[in-house]
C-alpha cells in the first residue's frame, strides 16, 4: 500500500509565536527581558525577582488631531495598580507599540531598581530583543 503525503503549499515552516529573550546586568541588577510577538499583541517581561509581577496593559487609540502617535492608555491586569507603574509601563514600552504599528502591549513588570538610569538602560534591552 502506498502512502500519500500531501503538502500545503499554504502552510510556511515559521513558529507560531517569536520570542527572544536576554540577561544583561542593569545598575547592578540581573535583569531578565523577555519579549514574544503573537498576532494581536505583543508580551514583553521584564523582571529582576525572575517572576512576572505586575501584569500591565498598553493599548493605543487613534486621537483625531495625530494619527501618527497615539495615545496610549495603560490599564493594571494583576498587581498593585499605582500611579508609578503606569508611569513605568509607557516609558518603557511605548515605542514597542509605534514600532509594531500600533500593536497592543501586554508589559510583566518586576524591577528592584526604579531609576530614570535603570528605565533607560531597560528601553535599550528591551529594544535588543526586537521581535515586532
Amino acid at each position: 500500500m502506498e502512502s500519500c503525503h500531501l503538502k500545503d503549499s499554504t502552510m510556511e515552516a515559521r513558529p507560531i509565536v517569536t520570542s527572544k529573550q536576554k540577561v544583561e546586568v542593569v545598575c547592578g541588577v540581573p535583569t531578565q527581558v523577555v519579549c514574544t510577538a503573537f498576532s494581536s499583541h505583543i508580551l514583553v517581561v521584564v523582571t529582576q525577582y525572575g517572576k512576572m509581577g505586575t501584569l500591565v496593559s498598553l493599548e493605543p487609540s487613534v486621537v483625531a488631531n495625530d494619527i501618527c502617535k497615539p495615545a496610549i492608555s495603560t490599564r493594571v491586569l494583576l498587581g498593585q495598580d499605582e500611579p508609578l507603574i503606569h508611569v513605568f509601563a509607557k516609558n518603557l514600552v511605548t515605542f514597542v507599540s509605534q514600532e509594531a504599528g500600533n500593536r497592543p502591549i501586554l508589559l510583566a513588570l518586576a524591577l528592584k531598581d526604579k531609576s530614570v538610569e535603570g528605565v533607560r538602560a531597560l528601553k535599550e534591552v528591551i529594544r535588543s530583543c526586537q521581535v515586532w
